[in-house]
């Protein structure tokens, strides 16, 4: 095989009889090099095949022109969505990225962090996992003055930045919907009603009944484990209960469509005998009959809020911390699977 050698910018001088500090202005673009001659050297450039060393041009800058992006969970609804919307920034930006994936796992999502500080990210967005309850791991973040942003959850630290929702009045949204649909026994199941996101979720939920005076029962909260199988357990728990409830308010789309489909299996007909409120506005709520109401979770509207902010304050046009939390708007999406009253 062949050996090629590397272009240079001192093969691309000699083959036009130019200086190497010209030829090197006019790959970065400089305004000191006139438009035909910046024409000429990069039309020379790609005939011999030239290729920038970006690696280490970007050491010289001390940037590496990367963001390090932490996901909880590649399969999770909300990760596409958040990158696309990350990347429509970065990219025009110049930026790149590199994703990790946590599973779920608090110590692999410690190890994710490490290894993006070994790579020398110029900035990191982090979903966090539901268990990690430390942030030791981004401590030399902190210490080397990398910009942090969390999206989905508040972070702790004074100088980074969060991007969520409000689940609370997301939690009241939701059920307020339901009682004004006629609904007195509503069910609020979640995979967790502990965790920050959810527990919010939850005291909206029960804002939402006491404003109607109806009292907030033990036997109403379902938790249940994502997953088709174990929401196929709850909704046979809800059909057992006596009364049977009236509404569901699903944490999930997922969640929302087993139990919908549990639900008909057995004659009960939705929204007329149970009314069902989703959460994500995924794919299937639209797929399902009746179509569900739900939740709209912006997961690229946050992903692209996170990174323009970052990009923001890597260029020093703003500054990571000035602003402690952002909170992108949630609407709810009304369907059939709700209208008790059409």
């Amino acid at each position: 095989m062949e050996n090629s050698k590397e272009v240079t910018i001192y093969d691309i001088a000699k083959s036009l009889d130019l200086s190497p500090s010209t030829v090197s202005k006019a790959l970065n673009d400089d305004p000191a090099i006139s438009k035909k001659t910046r024409k000429k050297i990069l039309e020379t450039a790609a005939e011999m095949g030239y290729r920038s060393n970006l690696f280490a041009r970007n050491l010289r800058q001390q940037t590496s022109l990367t963001i390090g992006v932490i996901a909880y969970e590649l399969s999770s609804s909300f990760t596409t969505p958040m990158l696309s919307g990350i990347e429509s920034v970065t990219n025009e930006a110049g930026y790149g990225i590199i994703l990790t994936d946590s599973s779920q796992s608090s110590k692999k999502e410690a190890a994710n962090a490490q290894n993006l500080f070994q790579r020398r990210v110029d900035g990191i967005i982090a979903v966090l996992t539901p268990g990690t309850n430390s942030l030791e791991h981004f401590r030399p973040f902190r210490e080397k003055n990398i910009p942090m942003i969390f999206l989905d959850r508040e972070s702790p630290f004074p100088d980074s930045t969060s991007v969520v929702i409000d689940n609370f009045q997301c939690g009241l949204m939701a059920t307020r919907h339901l009682i004004d649909q006629g609904c007195r026994r509503i069910v609020f199941l979640t995979p967790d009603h502990k965790h920050d996101i959810y527990g919010q979720r939850y005291r909206g939920y029960g804002d939402a009944l006491g404003e109607k005076g109806i009292a907030v029962e033990d036997r109403l909260l379902m938790v249940a484990e994502a997953g088709e199988e174990a929401n196929e357990k709850a909704a046979q728990k809800i059909l057992a209960m006596k009364p049977v409830p009236d509404g569901v308010f699903a944490n999930s789309d997922l969640a929302a469509a087993v139990c919908i489909r549990a639900f008909q299996e057995k004659g009960i007909r939705v929204p007329q005998d149970i009314a069902v409120v989703g959460f994500n506005n995924e794919v299937i709520g639209k797929l399902i009959s009746p179509a569900l109401t739900t939740v709209n979770y912006p997961a690229k509207e946050m992903g692209a809020a996170a990174a323009g902010m970052l990009v923001s304050h890597l260029k020093g046009a703003a500054k990571i911390g000035s602003i402690s939390t952002l909170t992108i708007r949630a609407d709810l999406i009304i369907r059939q699977s709700s209208l008790k009253k059409g």
